[in-house]
């Protein structure tokens, strides 16, 4: 049971109505997460809008998915997970990819080496080396990858938090978390 109420599309006013509507519109329903989020309308506003911004981004929608899911294991957040591994799947990511995801790995030796730099983000909150960036850069990631993938793992702590924090419910088919080997 969530623990704040999930705001629904049909009673809710102003921006957040907007929003939600946008949204229905884009996933044919509202998910919970979203329903969470939308008791700040500033909250909701930052976070739609991050994910427009990162539809037209760089990296594209299947990396993006795989980043989620990495993360999202990491932090342990089923919501993310389940919701992120769905949202791979639509975008064309196996369904062995997403489980290598899962634990920052990838056939593709440049996508392993962006997984890898993620996890690093995600576990040293953002102390990464000098060397961890050139890592990324020897395998032909440009800077605009690079900084698109901190704000994309930004995102998905933001995400993360709201999920575990406020226990929203799973609303997508779920996964389970891998373990570390």
């Amino acid at each position: 049971m969530s623990l704040v109420p999930l705001v629904e599309r049909e009673s809710a006013t102003g921006i957040v109505k907007d929003q939600l509507d946008r949204i229905h519109a884009a996933f044919g329903t509202v998910p919970a997460m979203f329903r969470a989020v939308a008791n700040s309308p500033a909250a909701l506003t930052s976070m739609w809008a991050s994910f427009g911004a990162f539809s037209d981004g760089a990296l594209g929608s299947a990396l993006g998915e795989q980043i989620a899911v990495a993360v999202a294991n990491r932090n342990s957040c089923e919501y993310c997970l389940s919701a992120h591994t769905a949202l791979g799947r639509k975008a064309g990511v196996s369904s062995a990819a997403l489980r290598a995801a899962q634990m920052g790995d990838s056939d593709d030796p440049r996508t392993a080496a962006l997984l890898k730099f993620v996890l690093k983000l995600v576990e040293q909150r953002g102390q990464v080396t000098a060397a961890d960036v050139q890592a990324v850069r020897d395998q032909s990631w440009s800077d605009e990858h690079i900084v698109e993938v901190i704000a994309q793992v930004a995102l998905n702590l933001f995400t993360n938090y709201i999920n575990i924090a406020l226990a929203v419910p799973v609303d997508f088919p779920a996964v389970s978390l891998a373990q570390a080997n």
